[in-house]
C-alpha cells in the first residue's frame, strides 16, 4: 500500500497578498501651481437690471472656438458681477495693459468706488462698461451658457465684437503673485502659436 505523502502549502508570495488600503489624499492647494502658470490680467464688466456698472479682475479665461468666436471666463460664484452677467446676459471683457496694476488691484479689491475712480464709457451696443485708459483691447460678450464648479462658475460666451488699441504699453502678465510686462516689444512677430498643432 503507498504511504501518503505530506504535502506543505505554497508560501503566499507579494503578489498574493492582500492589498493595503491607499492613504487618504491630501487636501490638494491648486494655487501654487496656478501661480506658475503666468496669464494676462482682464477686468470683466456687467451692468445689473438699474443699470449700475459692476466689474472684478479675472484672470482665469480662456478661448473656447474661433467658430463660432467665443471665450470662457471663470468668476467667484457669489461675486455680485457674476449675479449682474446673469441679469443682463452679457458682458465686457477688458484687457488691462502694464500702466494699470492700480486698476487690477482696485476690481480686485471690491472696493464699492471703483468705477468712481477708474475712467470708463459705455458705448453702443456695449455689454459692459469699456476701461478705455487702461486696456489694450475689449471685448463685448454675450451668454451662452454657465456652469457651476465647486465655488466658482464657468461662463460660456460668444464674443460679438472687438476692439482692439494702442499696443505701446504692453499687455499686463501676472504669475507667481507678482505684476510683469510682455517682454518682448510690441509689434516684434511671434515665431510660433501653441495652438498651431491643435
Amino acid at each position: 500500500m503507498p504511504r501518503a505523502t505530506r504535502t506543505s502549502a505554497p508560501r503566499a508570495t507579494a503578489g498574493d497578498r492582500p492589498a493595503q488600503p491607499s492613504p487618504v489624499p491630501a487636501e490638494v492647494d491648486l494655487r501654487p501651481f496656478m501661480a506658475a502658470f503666468p496669464t494676462g490680467v482682464a477686468v470683466v464688466t456687467s451692468l445689473d437690471v438699474d443699470r449700475r456698472p459692476w466689474g472684478m479682475t479675472c484672470t482665469s479665461l480662456c478661448s473656447v472656438s474661433l467658430d463660432p468666436p467665443s471665450l470662457v471666463v471663470s468668476l467667484r460664484s457669489a461675486s455680485p458681477t457674476l449675479g449682474a452677467i446673469r441679469e443682463q446676459g452679457g458682458f465686457a471683457l477688458n484687457l488691462l495693459h502694464d500702466r494699470a496694476q492700480a486698476t487690477s488691484h482696485r476690481f480686485s479689491s471690491g472696493d464699492p468706488k471703483r468705477f468712481d475712480d477708474t475712467e470708463w464709457e459705455l458705448p453702443v451696443p456695449a455689454r459692459g462698461p469699456h476701461l478705455r485708459a487702461d486696456s489694450h483691447a475689449t471685448a463685448d460678450c454675450a451668454v451662452l451658457s454657465t456652469t457651476v464648479i465647486g465655488d466658482h462658475t464657468a461662463v460660456f460666451a460668444e464674443v460679438e465684437r472687438v476692439i482692439t488699441r494702442d499696443l505701446t504699453p504692453a499687455p499686463l502678465l501676472y504669475g507667481l503673485r507678482r505684476y510683469a510686462r510682455w517682454p518682448l516689444p510690441a509689434g516684434t512677430p511671434a515665431t510660433g502659436s501653441p495652438d498651431t498643432r491643435r
